[in-house]
């Protein structure tokens, strides 16, 4: 057999012009089939690159030079979000961000043999400042506390502080909160020494009722932490809880389990249609709210609920599918791994006087076959997984108890794939296009709503 070389060298430059682009939104472009992911290139666009790093399956280049310009590309430097991760979709015209999203999940399902339509993507009502919560790291760059992200690959934190997609009243108390620690001498700590005092600043608003939850990551609780909390207090006037997570884990998991409640009740609140919630520091709620609703509506729409339906909302986070949909079923059972998630499903089905809605504790994988053995059907199966997508052995529960209908929505398309040549080989099938719904606009992450029926 004859021995590959790659056909190109780091440090080489050449001219050429951009294919396609990445499920990551990187331009590809090929020499003898190799090919080469490239930052900020758009199809069609002919390109001098300079080659980065190779290795024997692609290597990675960037753009010295523009030569032709596509006309799906967005006036404006992006450079910064593109090379964060933040928005690498950031230079894409907006309608040319969905057609990609739509093609992503066509050409997935074409490589599976999945015969199932998939309908244009349904737009965000906004495409930019849509984030209500912001995970922002630190860094000391040159003896300064600084708020910024991580270059792709890398640990390398660029400054920011105009995130783009995030709400811009999240990024205003970001800057507020950090120029309060750099004034009080905070260190930001360093995962190499493993020396110093604040991991991250975390923010979540409230989309409807503009409710502000803080949360600083740090390693340890030290008296300055008081004098920090007086003056966020007196800074930020929309504040409505104020809270230390202590993680003083080597670990890239960014909370732990350690809340320590400065001020106010530990939560905030916001609304889903007509539905309020509330929101632990820990608790999963769709980052897009304006978008929520009618992602919900779609999943509603394609369940034809009747009124008398046993529901199985697997993934159920905070309760918000679940709590949504109870007035239109007999009874909702939800599952959930993380307890701070469940505690809050449970106030949450208080607050909004639902009686017909029970959730525990536990993984899907684990609860199901709980259930199964208690005895306890379903008409219709939601899920609502993470990236990862369902357990195989799940998905086999979900045949060996034959729900009829199951509502798959999905936040990976890869994964989503996957299980649904899983679930057809069990007996179900696609009775519904699949819609995928823009959740995350300026980036290629791509939510999508299938629906399943047991023939």
């Amino acid at each position: 057999m004859a021995k590959f070389t790659v056909p190109v060298r780091q440090g080489q430059e050449l001219t050429t012009t951009v294919q396609d682009l990445t499920y990551e939104g990187m331009g590809v472009v090929k020499v003898d089939n190799y090919p080469l992911f490239v930052d900020n290139a758009l199809p069609g666009e002919e390109v001098t690159v300079l080659v980065n790093r190779t290795n024997k399956q692609y290597g990675f280049a960037r753009v010295t030079k523009r030569l032709t310009t596509s006309p799906d590309r967005v006036a404006g430097e992006f450079a910064d979000y593109l090379q964060t991760g933040i928005a690498p979709l950031a230079h894409l015209k907006y309608s040319a961000q969905l057609q990609f999203k739509q093609d992503q999940v066509k050409h997935l399902f074409a490589a599976q043999h999945l015969d199932i339509p998939v309908l244009p993507t349904l737009p965000s009502p906004q495409q930019t400042g849509y984030r209500n919560k912001a995970q922002i790291p630190v860094q000391m760059i040159n003896g300064t506390l600084t708020t910024g992200f991580f270059r792709k690959r890398s640990h390398h934190l660029v400054p920011l502080t105009d995130f783009f997609i995030q709400d811009p009243r999240i990024d205003e108390i970001i800057v507020t909160v950090r120029d309060i620690l750099r004034d009080l001498d905070v260190t930001a700590y360093d995962e190499r020494t493993r020396r110093g005092l604040l991991r991250h600043i975390m923010v979540r608003r409230g989309h409807t009722t503009g409710e502000v939850m803080i949360v600083l990551v740090v390693t340890r609780i030290v008296p300055m932490l008081k004098q920090a909390a007086q003056l966020i207090e007196k800074a930020v006037p929309d504040l409505t809880t104020l809270v230390w997570n202590v993680n003083a884990a080597n670990t890239n998991v960014i909370l732990s389990g350690d809340n320590q409640i400065i001020s106010g009740p530990g939560y905030i609140e916001d609304t889903i249609g007509d539905r309020r919630f509330k929101i632990s520091p820990q608790s999963f709620f769709q980052i897009n709210a304006a978008q929520t609703p009618r992602l919900y509506a779609i999943a509603q729409k394609l369940a034809e609920f009747t009124g008398h339906e046993t529901v199985i909302d697997a993934y159920a986070g905070i309760g918000t599918i679940g709590l949504t949909i109870a007035p239109q079923v007999d009874h909702v059972y939800g599952m959930e791994v993380v307890p701070e998630a469940v505690a809050d499903a449970e106030a949450n089905k208080a607050l909004n006087r639902i009686d017909n809605a029970d959730y525990v504790v536990g993984t899907a994988e684990d609860v199901l076959p709980r259930w199964q053995q208690q005895g306890i059907t379903a008409d219709v199966l939601i899920v609502d997984p993470p990236r990862k997508g369902l357990a195989e052995s799940f998905i086999a529960t979900v045949g060996a108890m034959k729900i009829p209908r199951v509502i798959y929505v999905s936040c990976n398309p890869a994964t989503l794939t996957r299980d649904l040549v899983r679930f057809q080989a069990l007996g179900y099938q696609a009775t519904s296009p699949t819609q995928v719904v823009d959740m995350f606009p300026q980036t290629p992450h791509i939510e999508s709503v299938t629906r399943l029926d047991l023939r």
